[in-house]
């Protein structure tokens, strides 16, 4: 199938925001996510190993972990019940049983994900197929 066959849906527009928030909100997880240390409870670190032969590193190590912050626990707490919540409601929307199940429905999942309109903000105009 060429791209000019790929078939368009009419999204609701409550449908394709809620889209643009999980999409968001992934993304400040992600980032947040990077920032934290690499253990939530505070861990020592460890050396790394050595061949003793040809000094290669076989295990690399790690610096000490000071663990997670009370407020970083709760952002992360916060960011991770929002995703799901917002899952749930892209998933549960009830333009989805306006579509046949089979290909039409995972076609339209698929092209929810990456509808043009979730980046500017715009709610979706394209016709159904």
């Amino acid at each position: 199938m060429s791209q000019n066959d790929t078939p368009t849906f009419a999204f609701p527009a409550d449908l394709t925001a809620l889209q643009a928030r999980l999409h968001q909100t992934r993304a400040e997880h992600e980032a947040l996510v990077r920032t934290l240390p690499w253990s939530v409870e505070p861990m020592p670190g460890w050396a790394p190993k050595i061949n003793d032969n040809t000094g290669d590193i076989i295990e690399p190590g790690r610096e000490p972990s000071p663990g997670n912050t009370p407020e970083q626990i709760a952002e992360d707490t916060r960011l991770r019940a929002l995703v799901r919540d917002l899952s749930d409601r892209v998933s549960t929307h009830p333009f989805w049983g306006t579509l046949e199940r089979g290909p039409q429905l995972v076609d339209a999942r698929t092209a929810l994900k990456s509808h043009s309109d979730l980046a500017t903000g715009r709610p979706a105009v394209a016709e159904a197929a």
